[in-house]
């Protein structure tokens, strides 16, 4: 893609603006560690909410969601709009508890919650096991997605594409040890702005190169023909009799992945970077509409662009073999993006690739240092002394970023390897929060479990002909059998002292059910009896997402009468959401 001095000149503006982010927060991230890694607990919702948003926009998520368009449709994407039910519940069931846990990250939970040994173990293990090994395998893939994407666009080799993103890598981290959080959250939120900006933009570039989008549903409707399948790649909703969507496949996406299997960014209950944010928030009115903002923008906001640029790649590259329909994204912005926009989008790329990095970098760190060095190296260092080593940290992440990228060869087999690794353990973080009798030893058995079984499977005989129904089978034979492990690990470990669940209980208030015995044995604590608006509020959530992803979809498709329809549903289950929150009121303790 030939590039002008002009778009040379927006590449080097987005960058300079970014570093002067970087130098202006300096001063407050080298304050204590809780700046570094928090902002000082003093962020307001939009922001952190939107930091959400851009660090689950890698530069290599318009890339995954064109392939999933190209090989399956519209429908495509429900491997990943199946999570929708997970986010939700965390905004109405776990934002303001994280929130009033005041915990620095959510791996120092573990010796909230729990006590002894088997809480030191299981903080321990899980930073160093989440903060290395799980956090480079996350990056190398966004560093091996934008080695492609500097490959397509500038015409370089791999070689020369490697060190493109090595440079973008020291400076990402050159922020992000400079300004820690603070400048973590604000360049987000630039990139953001700057990233839908240009996916939008290109979207729109992309329905013109094919004539519109009358001609482009025409074109896809003979594409359909041509296919000879049941469903049509237009369809919302996919074919139950397909290959790549068997019955057995959607129903495990629907009822039971969202919950059950653990991965970065979709935790059960929120973990990782969006517990991070949550963290950080001023309150817990901040911290559940941070995170309700998130989802909102996440599911609601976000796709389309993405999804029209993948169905208009499908009609002008129908040629691309399944492993490179992704890279039919980066053809059509060289083919049709104007020469006035192509340094804008450069930028946009950058951004997606730079927040997702700051952002893993930043809380890998916090993993390190705050829950293994400081918990078990050396608890009687300054607070100067431990920004001093997170920013080493952060360092150290960097290069081993690079170096795991080199060794990476797939970014699918490294989702697929999380996945698996993940499956199964949902459940008992969930449960944690409102069952007192769950102890430390009822997460270690999840984890053992999940490893030992979901890794036997893999390595056995495919349970079904069938790709999708094997892995489904995988994931549901791995859900029951670490549940059964760690039900009884629980039953057959004592449970956690009365002091630990008191003092927990007092900290968290969290919800009376599930929590009786020990509620009885703090009389003054007021307890909490949201469950049922908090269940209320879950299903108006998924319908508002839900309603309002559909609804405009319908409208870009010329539906105009329900997509209007869909949307004055979700606005419905949107008011209803604000009408309880309002009449419930808001918690006023912060810390």
């Amino acid at each position: 893609m030939k590039l002008t001095g002009w778009d040379w000149a927006w590449v080097a503006l987005y960058f300079l603006f970014n570093i002067a982010i970087g130098f202006y927060y300096k001063s407050r991230a080298g304050k204590s560690v809780s700046e570094f890694f928090l902002s000082g607990r003093n962020v307001p919702w939009w922001l952190a909410g939107t930091s959400m948003v851009a660090t689950t926009f890698a530069a290599d998520t318009p890339l995954a969601v064109t392939e999933m368009v190209a090989r399956n449709g519209i429908a495509g994407n429900w491997l990943w709009w199946n999570m929708v039910s997970g986010g939700m519940m965390t905004v109405f069931f776990y934002a303001r508890l994280w929130r009033r846990s005041g915990v620095t990250t959510d791996i120092e939970f573990s010796e909230l919650r729990y006590s002894g040994k088997a809480a030191a173990f299981l903080r321990g293990f899980r930073a160093l096991y989440l903060g290395v090994p799980i956090n480079l395998i996350v990056l190398g893939w966004v560093n091996l997605a934008m080695t492609k994407i500097v490959m397509l666009t500038l015409g370089l080799s791999k070689e020369q594409s490697l060190l493109v993103v090595l440079g973008l890598i020291a400076l990402t981290s050159f922020i992000s040890t400079l300004s820690g959080l603070w400048g973590v959250l604000v360049t987000d939120a630039f990139q953001f702005v700057v990233k839908m900006g240009m996916v939008i933009a290109l979207a729109v570039y992309a329905v013109q190169g094919v004539g519109g989008l009358d001609a482009m549903k025409t074109k896809l409707l003979a594409i359909d023909a041509q296919r000879g399948g049941t469903g049509s790649v237009l369809n919302f909703v996919p074919d139950l009799n397909s290959t790549w969507m068997p019955l057995i496949a959607f129903f495990t996406y629907i009822s039971v992945q969202w919950w059950s299997a653990w991965y970065p960014g979709s935790e059960p209950g929120g973990g990782g970077y969006v517990a991070q944010r949550m963290f950080c928030a001023k309150d817990e009115r901040h911290s559940l509409l941070a995170t309700l903002w998130f989802n909102i923008a996440h599911y609601a906001l976000r796709p389309w662009p993405w999804i029209l640029v993948g169905l208009c790649s499908l009609i002008l590259y129908p040629n691309l073999p399944d492993a490179d329909k992704g890279n039919g994204y980066i053809m059509v912005m060289v083919d049709f993006l104007p020469p006035s926009l192509r340094g804008l989008m450069i930028a946009a790329f950058a951004a997606a690739y730079m927040s997702t990095i700051a952002t893993q970098l930043n809380w890998g760190a916090s993993y390190v240092v705050n829950d293994f060095y400081k918990r078990f190296i050396n608890t009687e260092a300054t607070d100067r002394q431990y920004v001093v080593v997170s920013q080493w940290a952060t360092v150290l992440l960097t290069i081993g970023s690079a170096i795991v990228s080199y060794f990476m060869d797939s970014i699918s087999g490294a989702w697929q390897l999380l996945i698996s690794i993940g499956a199964g353990t949902g459940l008992v973080l969930l449960l944690r929060w409102y069952w007192w009798r769950i102890n430390a030893w009822s997460e270690v058995a999840a984890m053992l479990a999940a490893l030992v079984v979901s890794v036997t499977l893999q390595l056995s005989p495919p349970l079904d002909p069938n790709p999708e129904a094997a892995n489904a089978k995988v994931l549901l034979i791995t859900t029951f059998g670490t549940t059964i492990v760690w039900l009884i690990a629980t039953f057959l470990t004592k449970p956690e002292s009365d002091e630990t669940l008191i003092a927990f209980y007092r900290r968290t208030r969290p919800s009376l059910w599930g929590w009786r015995p020990i509620a009885a044995k703090a009389p003054d604590v007021k307890p909490t009896r949201d469950g049922i608006w908090n269940f209320v509020d879950w299903i108006a959530g998924c319908i508002l997402i839900y309603s309002a992803l559909f609804g405009v979809g319908k409208i870009i498709f010329g539906d105009t009468t329900t997509g209007v329809l869909m949307l004055i549903l979700g606005a419905a289950a949107g008011y209803i959401i604000y009408w309880d929150l309002n009449r419930r009121g808001w918690s006023t303790v912060v810390d």
